[in-house]
C-alpha cells in the first residue's frame, strides 16, 4: 500500500479527531440542560495484514458511546413537581406519538391540559390511585397513565371515620326506658346532647344530633339523628328512626369502658357514606360533661397545590389542608444502562445490547430514591471537555502532517521520471 496507505492512515486519524471534536462541542453546549449525559468517543485500532518486507498501515475506527450511567450533580429547586433520582433508575415518559422513553430530566411542570411535562415536551407517566392502591408491572410499561394534575378539578370527600370521645357524669339521672331518645317519643328525654357535621358523597354538610342517655348503673345509650329530620324547635320526634344506636357499659373501678361493651357506632350518611365513629375513650368519671370529636371528610374544594413524596406518590393538595393520592410514579432500569439508544430531548430508548426494561418503585430492588424539589444537572465536566479539546486538535494536527508527508512524497515520487 506504500505511501497511499500513509495518506489514508492519515485520513483516518483526522476523521477520528474530528469525531471526539464533535463530541466535546456537543457536551459543551448541553453543559447546562438537566439529565444530559456525556458523549465520548472511544477508538480502536485498524489493522490490514502485512507480508513479507512491506507494512500496511490500518487505521483508526471510532464508536461512540454515553456515560448515561453515571450520575449528574442534583440542584435543588423550589418547585414541587421537579425530580431527580438520587441512585439508579429512570424516569419513563411518553412522547406525543404515544411511545415511551425513558429520562433522567425531570424539570416537569403542568401544561394546557394539566400533564405534567418536561422541558422537551414528554409527559410523566405513573400507575393511578383510581382503582385502588397501584402495583408496578415488573417488565413493560402496560398500567401507565400520564400524571395530570388538573388544577380546576372539585374533588368532595364523603365521611367514613370519625371519633367521640366524652366524659359522662357518674352521678346522672337514669333515664325511663319510655323516654330514651331511641323510642323517638314526643316525652323523649336525654342526659347530654352534641352534634357532628359529616359530609354525604357530593360534599354536603350533614348535621348528626348524637344523645347520650344513662340508661341504668354504668350503662349509657348513644342514639344518633339526622337534624334535618328533627321536628322545628322540638326536635323529637324526629321524622325517621335513628340512624344508630347501642349501650356503653363502664367498668365501675376505673370508669373506663368494660370489656365487652362497644367501642364504636356506625352509621349511614344521609346521601353518603358508611361512617363508623370510634367511642373507644369515652369515661364515666364523678366530674362535668366534656365532649370533643372529629369527623373526616370534606365539603368541594380545588387542588392548590402539589406534593410528590420520596416514594413517587404524587398527592392533590387541597385549599382546606387535605390531601389525596393520585399517582405513584415508578423507576425504570435495564440491565445495561450505557447501551441505551439515545434519542433527542434527553430521552433514552431499550437497545439489543441494553436488555429489556424493568419497572420498580422508588428505593427497591436496586433502584434509587425519587427527589422531589430537585433536578439532576449535566455530568459534563467543562475542564475536561476543554483538556480533550486541545488534545484531539493537536493530534488531529499530527495526523494531518502525516497525509501532508505522505503527499508530498508521493508528488516526488510522480515527478521522479520528469
Amino acid at each position: 500500500m506504500g505511501l497511499y496507505g500513509m495518506m489514508r492512515t492519515g485520513v483516518s486519524g483526522m476523521a477520528a479527531q474530528s469525531n471526539r471534536l464533535s463530541t466535546v462541542a456537543d457536551n459543551i453546549a448541553n453543559s447546562s440542560t438537566n439529565g444530559y449525559k456525556r458523549a465520548k468517543a472511544e477508538f480502536s485500532s485498524l489493522v490490514l495484514p502485512s507480508s513479507g518486507g512491506s507494512y500496511n498501515s490500518g487505521g483508526v475506527t471510532t464508536s461512540i458511546r454515553y456515560e448515561i450511567s453515571k450520575s449528574g450533580p442534583l440542584q435543588y429547586t423550589t418547585s414541587g413537581t421537579d425530580l431527580a433520582i438520587e441512585g439508579n433508575g429512570f424516569f419513563v415518559v411518553q412522547g406525543t406519538n404515544g411511545q415511551p422513553f425513558l429520562t433522567r430530566a425531570g424539570s416537569f411542570v403542568p401544561n394546557a391540559d394539566g400533564e405534567l411535562v418536561n422541558a422537551a415536551g414528554y409527559k410523566l407517566m405513573g400507575y393511578s390511585y383510581a382503582n385502588g392502591v397501584p402495583a408496578v408491572t415488573a417488565n413493560g410499561y402496560a398500567g401507565l397513565e400520564t400524571v395530570t394534575i388538573a388544577q380546576s378539578e372539585l374533588v368532595a370527600t364523603p365521611s367514613r371515620n370519625g371519633s367521640l370521645t366524652a366524659n359522662l357524669p357518674a352521678g346522672s339521672d337514669v333515664v325511663a326506658a319510655a323516654d330514651l331518645p331511641s323510642a323517638n317519643a314526643a316525652t323523649a328525654q336525654y342526659t347530654h346532647k352534641t352534634s357532628l357535621v359529616a359530609y354525604d358523597n357530593l360534599g354536603g354538610k350533614q348535621l348528626l344530633d348524637v344523645y347520650m342517655t344513662k340508661t341504668g348503673a354504668d350503662t349509657w345509650e348513644v342514639t344518633v339523628y339526622d337534624r334535618a329530620d328533627a321536628a322545628p324547635d322540638t326536635s323529637f320526634p324526629y321524622a325517621n328512626p335513628p340512624l344508630a344506636t347501642t349501650t356503653l357499659t363502664f367498668d365501675p373501678t376505673n370508669g373506663k369502658l368494660a370489656g365487652g361493651s362497644p367501642t364504636d357506632i356506625s352509621l349511614t350518611v344521609p346521601g353518603g357514606d358508611t361512617l363508623t365513629i370510634d367511642m373507644s375513650d369515652m369515661t364515666q368519671l364523678d366530674t362535668d360533661f366534656s365532649v370533643t370529636g372529629k369527623v373526616d371528610g370534606s365539603a368541594p374544594y380545588a387542588i392548590d397545590s402539589v406534593e410528590i413524596s420520596e416514594d413517587g406518590t404524587v398527592f392533590a393538595q387541597y385549599a382546606d389542608g387535605s390531601r389525596r393520592a393520585l399517582y405513584r410514579i415508578p423507576l425504570a432500569t435495564v440491565q445495561s444502562p450505557d447501551q441505551l439508544k439515545v434519542i433527542t430531548g434527553n430521552v433514552f430508548s431499550e437497545s439489543a445490547d441494553s436488555g429489556g426494561v424493568q419497572l420498580g418503585f422508588s428505593g427497591s430492588g436496586g433502584l434509587g430514591k425519587v427527589t422531589p424539589g430537585a433536578v439532576e444537572r449535566s455530568n459534563v465536566d467543562i475542564a475536561t471537555e476543554l483538556t480533550d479539546m486541545i488534545e484531539a486538535q493537536r493530534n488531529y494536527t499530527a495526523n494531518s502532517k502525516s497525509f501532508q508527508t505522505g503527499s508530498e512524497l508521493m508528488e516526488l515520487l510522480v515527478n521522479l521520471k520528469r
